[in-house]
Protein backbone atom coordinates (compact mmCIF):
# COMPACT_ATOMS: atom_id res chain seq x y z
CA UNK A 1 0.00 0.00 0.00
CA UNK A 2 1.36 3.41 -0.98
CA UNK A 3 1.52 6.27 1.51
CA UNK A 4 -1.19 8.87 1.13
CA UNK A 5 -0.18 11.78 -1.09
CA UNK A 6 0.29 15.07 0.74
CA UNK A 7 -2.80 17.27 0.73
CA UNK A 8 -2.73 20.56 -1.10
CA UNK A 9 -4.00 23.48 0.94
CA UNK A 10 -6.80 24.10 -1.55
CA UNK A 11 -8.14 20.59 -0.85
CA UNK A 12 -8.18 21.10 2.91
CA UNK A 13 -10.83 22.85 4.92
CA UNK A 14 -10.33 25.43 7.70
CA UNK A 15 -11.23 22.69 10.21
CA UNK A 16 -7.95 20.98 9.24
CA UNK A 17 -5.96 24.05 10.30
CA UNK A 18 -3.62 23.82 13.29
CA UNK A 19 -3.80 27.00 15.39
CA UNK A 20 -0.03 26.93 15.80
CA UNK A 21 0.76 26.63 12.09
CA UNK A 22 -0.22 29.56 9.83
CA UNK A 23 1.04 27.83 6.68
CA UNK A 24 -2.42 26.50 5.75
CA UNK A 25 -3.89 29.97 5.18
CA UNK A 26 -0.59 31.31 3.82
CA UNK A 27 -0.70 28.56 1.19
CA UNK A 28 -4.21 29.70 0.27
CA UNK A 29 -2.90 33.26 -0.04
CA UNK A 30 -0.07 31.98 -2.23
CA UNK A 31 -2.63 30.20 -4.43
CA UNK A 32 -4.36 33.59 -4.81
CA UNK A 33 -1.08 35.32 -5.70
CA UNK A 34 -0.49 32.79 -8.47
CA UNK A 35 -3.67 34.07 -10.17
CA UNK A 36 -2.07 37.50 -10.78
CA UNK A 37 -1.23 38.57 -14.30
CA UNK A 38 2.54 39.14 -14.27
CA UNK A 39 3.68 42.75 -14.19
CA UNK A 40 7.10 44.36 -14.47
CA UNK A 41 5.90 47.34 -12.43
CA UNK A 42 4.03 45.68 -9.55
CA UNK A 43 4.21 42.74 -7.19
CA UNK A 44 1.88 39.74 -7.42
CA UNK A 45 0.44 39.30 -3.94
CA UNK A 46 -2.34 37.16 -2.50
CA UNK A 47 -4.30 37.61 0.73
CA UNK A 48 -6.84 35.72 2.83
CA UNK A 49 -8.96 37.41 5.52
CA UNK A 50 -10.03 35.00 8.27
CA UNK A 51 -12.41 35.16 11.24
CA UNK A 52 -10.42 33.24 13.82
CA UNK A 53 -12.94 33.82 16.61
CA UNK A 54 -15.09 30.91 15.40
CA UNK A 55 -14.31 27.20 15.04
CA UNK A 56 -13.74 26.09 12.44
CA UNK A 57 -12.09 29.28 11.27
CA UNK A 58 -14.10 31.10 8.61
CA UNK A 59 -12.57 32.50 5.44
CA UNK A 60 -14.22 35.89 4.99
CA UNK A 61 -12.57 36.93 1.72
CA UNK A 62 -9.67 36.23 -0.59
CA UNK A 63 -7.94 38.49 -3.05
CA UNK A 64 -4.99 39.00 -5.32
CA UNK A 65 -3.24 42.01 -6.83
CA UNK A 66 -5.09 43.64 -9.72
CA UNK A 67 -8.07 41.31 -9.29
CA UNK A 68 -10.49 44.24 -9.27
CA UNK A 69 -10.49 47.40 -11.39
CA UNK A 70 -8.25 50.28 -10.43
CA UNK A 71 -4.81 48.80 -9.68
CA UNK A 72 -6.04 47.07 -6.53
CA UNK A 73 -3.79 45.33 -4.03
CA UNK A 74 -4.63 41.94 -2.49
CA UNK A 75 -5.54 43.26 0.98
CA UNK A 76 -7.70 45.99 -0.56
CA UNK A 77 -9.53 43.33 -2.61
CA UNK A 78 -10.27 41.30 0.54
CA UNK A 79 -11.80 44.29 2.33
CA UNK A 80 -13.75 45.39 -0.76
CA UNK A 81 -15.21 41.92 -1.32
CA UNK A 82 -16.11 41.50 2.35
CA UNK A 83 -17.89 44.85 2.53
CA UNK A 84 -19.80 44.18 -0.69
CA UNK A 85 -20.89 40.69 0.35
CA UNK A 86 -21.37 41.06 4.10
CA UNK A 87 -21.71 44.51 5.66
CA UNK A 88 -20.19 44.29 9.13
CA UNK A 89 -22.36 44.43 12.19
CA UNK A 90 -21.43 46.28 15.36
CA UNK A 91 -19.70 43.27 16.91
CA UNK A 92 -16.07 43.57 17.93
CA UNK A 93 -14.66 40.47 16.23
CA UNK A 94 -10.96 40.32 15.58
CA UNK A 95 -9.77 39.00 12.25
CA UNK A 96 -6.47 37.77 10.90
CA UNK A 97 -5.11 38.54 7.46
CA UNK A 98 -2.59 36.34 5.70
CA UNK A 99 -0.69 38.13 2.95
CA UNK A 100 2.13 36.74 0.84
CA UNK A 101 4.07 40.01 1.11
CA UNK A 102 4.12 42.51 3.92
CA UNK A 103 1.46 45.19 3.43
CA UNK A 104 2.70 48.21 1.50
CA UNK A 105 3.26 51.40 3.47
CA UNK A 106 3.50 53.65 0.43
CA UNK A 107 1.93 53.47 -3.02
CA UNK A 108 3.52 55.23 -5.95
CA UNK A 109 0.03 55.51 -7.49
CA UNK A 110 -1.06 57.74 -4.62
CA UNK A 111 -3.72 55.26 -3.50
CA UNK A 112 -4.10 54.39 0.18
CA UNK A 113 -1.40 51.95 1.36
CA UNK A 114 -2.49 48.50 2.50
CA UNK A 115 -1.10 48.94 6.01
CA UNK A 116 -3.39 51.96 6.43
CA UNK A 117 -6.34 49.96 5.08
CA UNK A 118 -5.65 47.23 7.65
CA UNK A 119 -5.43 49.75 10.48
CA UNK A 120 -8.52 51.69 9.37
CA UNK A 121 -10.55 48.49 8.96
CA UNK A 122 -10.27 48.25 12.74
CA UNK A 123 -10.82 44.53 13.12
CA UNK A 124 -7.50 42.97 12.19
CA UNK A 125 -5.51 41.88 15.24
CA UNK A 126 -2.85 39.83 13.45
CA UNK A 127 -1.08 40.06 10.09
CA UNK A 128 0.77 36.96 8.89
CA UNK A 129 3.31 37.74 6.16
CA UNK A 130 4.98 35.36 3.70
CA UNK A 131 7.92 37.65 2.84
CA UNK A 132 9.06 41.20 3.38
CA UNK A 133 8.64 43.74 0.60
CA UNK A 134 11.81 44.13 -1.48
CA UNK A 135 12.97 47.70 -2.05
CA UNK A 136 12.17 47.42 -5.78
CA UNK A 137 9.59 50.24 -5.84
CA UNK A 138 9.65 51.75 -2.34
CA UNK A 139 12.92 52.03 -0.46
CA UNK A 140 11.68 51.43 3.08
CA UNK A 141 8.46 49.72 4.09
CA UNK A 142 7.27 50.96 7.50
CA UNK A 143 4.33 48.54 7.90
CA UNK A 144 5.93 46.67 10.79
CA UNK A 145 6.28 49.76 12.98
CA UNK A 146 2.87 51.17 11.99
CA UNK A 147 1.13 47.93 12.92
CA UNK A 148 3.07 47.63 16.19
CA UNK A 149 2.08 51.20 17.14
CA UNK A 150 -1.58 50.13 16.83
CA UNK A 151 -1.12 46.87 18.76
CA UNK A 152 -1.55 44.70 15.66
CA UNK A 153 0.69 41.64 15.63
CA UNK A 154 2.98 41.19 12.60
CA UNK A 155 4.29 37.64 12.15
CA UNK A 156 6.56 36.37 9.40
CA UNK A 157 5.64 32.79 8.42
CA UNK A 158 8.68 30.51 8.53
CA UNK A 159 9.62 28.52 5.47
CA UNK A 160 7.50 30.35 2.87
CA UNK A 161 9.57 33.44 2.11
CA UNK A 162 11.36 32.17 -0.97
CA UNK A 163 8.23 30.90 -2.73
CA UNK A 164 6.23 34.01 -1.80
CA UNK A 165 9.03 36.26 -3.11
CA UNK A 166 9.33 34.27 -6.37
CA UNK A 167 5.60 34.51 -7.03
CA UNK A 168 5.54 38.20 -6.03
CA UNK A 169 8.21 39.09 -8.57
CA UNK A 170 6.91 37.05 -11.50
CA UNK A 171 7.14 39.23 -14.57
CA UNK A 172 10.00 41.33 -13.17
CA UNK A 173 13.09 41.35 -15.36
CA UNK A 174 15.91 39.39 -13.80
CA UNK A 175 13.66 37.55 -11.33
CA UNK A 176 13.60 33.73 -11.17
CA UNK A 177 10.11 33.88 -12.66
CA UNK A 178 10.74 36.96 -14.83
CA UNK A 179 10.10 37.41 -18.51
CA UNK A 180 13.73 38.12 -19.28
CA UNK A 181 14.56 36.15 -22.42
CA UNK A 182 18.35 36.29 -22.04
Amino acid sequence: MQPEAPHEASMLQPADFDDNDPRFFMQLALDEAKKCIPSQTAFSVGAVLVDNTVRPYKILATGFSRELEGNTHAEEVCFTKLMEETPLSGDEKEYTIYTTMEPCSERLSGKKPCVDRIIDFGRVSTVYVGCQEPSTFVTENTATSKLAERGIRYLLVDGMGSECRNVATKGHLGSPSGTDSK
